[in-house]
């Protein structure tokens, strides 16, 4: 599979392309957490399957695979971990050459009545085309959450 170029934090800022969701959830911090984190992450969205690779505990340095619409294979590697609260990682591997770089990043907040998951995506293209696609599939991804933790609200910050 071909690799793609790693970056750190400040790329959820300068990316060529982010999209960012905000999601006011009525649950705990805790439990968007635990599905963050579980054997099989995010698996209420129904776009998506992942897996972690590496061993727990997870921090920096860990590994995970996803497949996206059934045919985009991803190897991600975590660069930052904040236990209960963040964590980014950028794609190292992907069987189609959709990126030079992307990644993601997930923010979980206490909130008064429950918490506040942001989730952004940070990507450059590597092809011109597929804006449109990517913009459907990370809607997909959030409404999905959305759904799934039962929440009234959503924004999208861009």
């Amino acid at each position: 599979m071909p690799r793609l170029e790693p970056f750190d934090e400040d790329f959820f800022e300068e990316a060529p392309q982010r999209r960012t969701y905000v999601l006011d959830l009525p649950v705990s911090p805790e439990r968007v957490w635990r599905g963050l984190t579980a054997s099989n992450p995010l698996w209420w969205c129904r776009l998506l399957s992942a897996e972690y690779t590496s061993p727990r505990p997870f921090g920096i340095g860990t590994t995970r695979r996803a497949l996206v619409l059934g045919v985009l294979r991803l190897e991600e590697r975590f660069f930052r971990w904040e236990e209960g609260r963040r964590q980014s990682f950028w794609v190292s591997r992907a069987n189609l050459p959709l990126f030079r770089r992307f990644g993601e990043d997930y923010l979980v907040e206490r909130t008064a009545g429950g918490c506040r998951f942001t989730w952004t995506f940070a990507y450059e293209p590597a092809l011109k085309a597929g804006g449109r696609v990517n913009a459907a599939v990370f809607g997909s991804l959030a409404a999905d959450t959305r759904r799934h933790f039962g929440t009234p609200t959503e924004r999208h910050a861009g």
